[in-house]
């Protein structure tokens, strides 16, 4: 079977967040093969600008992260993180003439996230909405829109959109940076994903039971999905969990830290392996409970080393796996998370 096609019903997927998860791989080879994210990232190319500013919530938000890690490393550009109250509560327009703005939604119909866009394009930046709805506010607001091609998703929880968000942001960082190793390991990255889908990471959500809290830890590239992790496990599981950087964890959240709140530390094999390798030793060694993904101290199910940008995007499908079935088990369910619903509007 391809990377582009498979039955949901192969891998039990009973609830739509299963079914959802199931087509991640065909979702992401969708986004790709379109290549407006290619055509896109080469006009950026042709410009010049002096900083980016990233808005984004939840999980659009920890797509945004993994953009900034790859804007900064590829391209040398600071990039900030918009915070929408600053329009919205505060009535203070960002100065942001020159810049580029890129809003991530997955509805793209948040009103402080609207109001941002509208801001920042009357401020004089380039807007760019990374949307699944391409008709929504959020699109109609920006200069440029860059459909990321999920597909529906009827589930509260997201999966594929989170993912496909993530691949549109790479894939855009790479025809702008004309990187072309980047370009390679997300053409290799659908069929990674497939292969993903068969990972077993049950023994780090079994170890989740009791737990009061849990820890996601990691580090660059896999901030921003280490992130989207702990998000999963609150919403889905209603388990306080908290993400950090493996360099942040060893201050302050270390001291919260005990046999009883499992961690699970992510591991891309780039320059910053090492400390994330030196933090499950550590770990490891006080008699905590750590469940690592990649490289030589890994305890999970991997796939072994892709692209250090890319492994981190692929992780997330057994962590969505083991989370969604980790809720059935408990009798929750997945697809409709306590007083959430699939839209969440702020302001």
């Amino acid at each position: 079977m391809s990377a582009t096609t498979l039955d949901a019903t192969i891998l039990g997927a009973t609830t739509f967040m299963a079914r959802e998860i199931a087509e991640i791989p065909a979702a992401a080879d969708a986004v790709l093969a379109a290549g407006e994210a290619a055509r896109i990232g080469k006009a950026l190319g042709a410009r010049d600008f002096p900083f980016v500013v990233v808005c984004g919530r939840g999980s659009s938000g920890h797509a945004g992260v993994h953009l900034r890690y790859l804007i900064e490393t590829r391209l040398g550009l600071p990039v900030s993180a918009a915070a929408p109250s600053v329009v919205t509560g505060y009535a203070r327009p960002p100065q942001v003439a020159g810049a580029l703005f890129v809003v991530v939604s997955q509805s793209g119909r948040s009103p402080d996230l609207v109001a941002a866009t509208e801001a920042a394009r009357a401020g004089g930046a380039l807007t760019l909405a990374l949307v699944n709805d391409p008709d929504s506010p959020a699109a109609r607001a920006s200069d440029l829109v860059l459909p990321i091609l999920a597909g529906p998703e009827r589930a509260v929880a997201a999966t594929k959109t989170v993912t496909n968000s993530a691949i549109a942001g790479a894939a855009l960082v790479a025809a702008w940076a004309g990187d072309g190793d980047l370009e390679r390991g997300l053409a290799a990255l659908p069929e990674r994903l497939y292969r993903a889908l068969s990972l077993d990471w049950s023994a780090w959500s079994a170890d989740l039971d009791g737990a009061p809290a849990a820890f996601i830890t990691g580090r660059g590239h896999g901030l921003g999905p280490l992130r989207e992790i702990a998000l999963k496990l609150a919403e889905t599981l209603r388990l306080p969990a908290l993400g950090y950087s493996a360099a942040e964890l060893r201050h302050g959240p270390r001291a919260s830290l005990s046999a009883a709140t499992p961690v699970l530390a992510l591991r891309q094999a780039d320059p910053l392996a090492e400390g994330v390798d030196e933090l499950v030793r550590d770990l490891t060694r006080d008699g905590l409970r750590v469940h690592a993904c990649g490289g030589p101290l890994g305890t999970l199910p991997w796939l072994g080393d892709g692209h250090p940008a890319c492994d981190p995007i692929a992780m997330l499908v057994p962590a969505y796996r083991a989370i969604e079935a980790e809720a059935r088990r408990r009798g929750l369910d997945p697809d409709k998370p306590a007083g959430l619903t699939k839209v969440t509007e702020t302001l």
